[in-house]
């Protein structure tokens, strides 16, 4: 199968046509090769227009969602980056190509075992297994933050492992009702920007404390 071709395609076809101009995030999704984030009974579906599964309620992303959130992130070479909700592997190898520093979080043993080996021979991403709504402040503090999934709310964890002027990009909400925001920590505070409308799969660990009526 020719992955290369089916890549380009992938690129013309699904990330191009939504709005996606960034040379740098364009460059990654051309080079970086989806099908070894791919379990092996799914990799002839690697450059479909949907989440791949990867077990364990974790899912390599759509890439055209990714590819915005990964724009909307801007991220520069050298920066350190967290990702939260590592899953594969292969949105950590997209920031790495770009040229950021990058640990990745996954509560999974079973898919961080996985995204070990899909990993081995890229440089500059440090896998760390553990809970995903704590972050990694032991390798903090970050220029960006990277959500890779939906979540209803981002504890304050995460935001006081921001840089000052660092940025967190996530999806908030569920289902047609969410949207992609940019967080950036300015004097102390957390701003919030809208930056589009779509729907990713949720990530486990992020709800909402229930709210109690009298």
């Amino acid at each position: 199968m020719d992955y290369a071709a089916q890549r380009a395609k992938m690129v013309d076809n699904q990330i191009r046509t939504t709005d996606v101009t960034s040379r740098s995030v364009l460059a990654a999704f051309l080079a970086v090769p989806r099908e070894k984030f791919t379990p092996e009974h799914l990799k002839a579906l690697s450059y479909i227009d949907t989440d791949l599964n990867v077990g364990d309620g974790r899912y390599v992303m759509e890439p055209s969602p990714l590819a915005k959130m990964l724009q909307l992130l801007d991220l520069r070479a050298g920066e350190r980056v967290l990702e939260i909700g590592g899953a594969s592997g292969y949105s950590a190898a997209l920031m790495a190509h770009i040229g950021a520093i990058v640990t990745t979080v996954e509560e999974s043993v079973v898919v961080a075992e996985f995204a070990k080996s899909a990993l081995d021979g890229v440089e500059n991403v440090t896998l760390v297994t553990g809970k995903l709504s704590a972050g990694c402040p032991s390798k903090g503090p970050y220029d960006a933050i990277f959500v890779n999934g939906a979540v209803e709310e981002l504890p304050q964890a995460l935001f006081d492992q921001l840089k000052e002027g660092g940025r967190l990009v996530a999806v908030i909400g569920e289902g047609l009702s969410s949207s992609a925001r940019i967080f950036v920590r300015e004097s102390g505070a957390v701003s919030e920007r809208f930056g589009f409308n779509t729907s990713v799969r949720t990530l486990a660990g992020f709800e909402k404390a229930p709210e109690f009526v009298f």
